[in-house]
């Protein structure tokens, strides 16, 4: 069986946090770690993936500097997105190898694993063909019954990945009680039809992210068939590979 440590890191530029991960994956792929997840949430940030199209970021620079917001290119799949306190961010370090080596299947997990989440709160989701990610109706919350027969649409959840050697990076951000008003800035993975939402604007009921990373490991345990470890907080600690527990 598969063994995941899940760390909880708390709130985290993502600068340093992309270095982390990096880090990580470098150690994954040579065998020096095992397998881990973090949760987290960041302060307010912009990050262009290898797709992001130009005005796809609709302020410019010192306007984004003035509201606190930090802009990063990464090496992530998609366009263009936001992370912001409230937030539940999870990066998946894990080698696939050998029996999950399919990245269709590994984005439909996280996918999974996000739609689990929501679903405690009472909401249906699901996914959309040819836009990556999680989907709600937010007339009919309840109720989702796919793209072609939904009143209205909105994206709670948000997934990027890369892969190297079948050892992943990146992965999923949940809207739960993120200010979604942050979202005038970008638009948000090139999608300008369907507005985005989140937990707090559905069910009206404010959770905290760390309670919904509890949950999130629950699933990640469930969906990728492995034992994940409880979350360990590392919130105060420095992000370098102290992180992990001992081997």
């Amino acid at each position: 069986m598969r063994h995941i440590a899940a760390i909880w890191l708390g709130r985290r530029r993502y600068a340093d946090v992309h270095a982390l991960q990096h880090e990580l994956h470098a150690s994954r792929r040579a065998g020096l770690v095992g397998d881990v997840a973090l949760f987290l949430e960041h302060d307010p940030v912009i990050t262009l993936g290898r797709g992001s199209r130009a005005g796809h970021v609709l302020a410019s620079g010192p306007e984004l500097e003035r509201a606190g917001v930090d802009l990063e290119s990464v090496g992530r799949g998609g366009d263009v997105t936001l992370h912001a306190p409230g937030q539940l961010v999870c990066y998946p370090i894990l080698d696939l190898n050998p029996d999950r080596r399919d990245v269709r299947r590994y984005v439909a997990d996280l996918t999974r694993v996000m739609q689990r989440v929501v679903a405690s709160e009472g909401i249906d989701s699901g996914p959309v063909d040819g836009m990556v990610g999680l989907w709600v109706a937010p007339d009919s919350p309840g109720r989702w019954r796919g793209a072609q027969t939904a009143g209205t649409m909105a994206k709670i959840g948000a997934i990027g990945v890369r892969m190297s050697r079948w050892v992943t990076m990146h992965g999923f951000a949940l809207n739960v009680t993120i200010d979604l008003d942050l979202y005038r800035y970008i638009v948000p993975c090139g999608i300008s039809a369907y507005p985005v939402t989140s937990i707090a604007q559905i069910t009206a009921r404010r959770q905290t992210v760390l309670a919904m990373a509890q949950r999130a490991r629950d699933h990640l345990a469930a969906v990728f068939d492995a034992q994940v470890s409880d979350l360990v907080d590392r919130s105060s600690a420095p992000l370098d590979l102290g992180i992990l527990p001992a081997r």
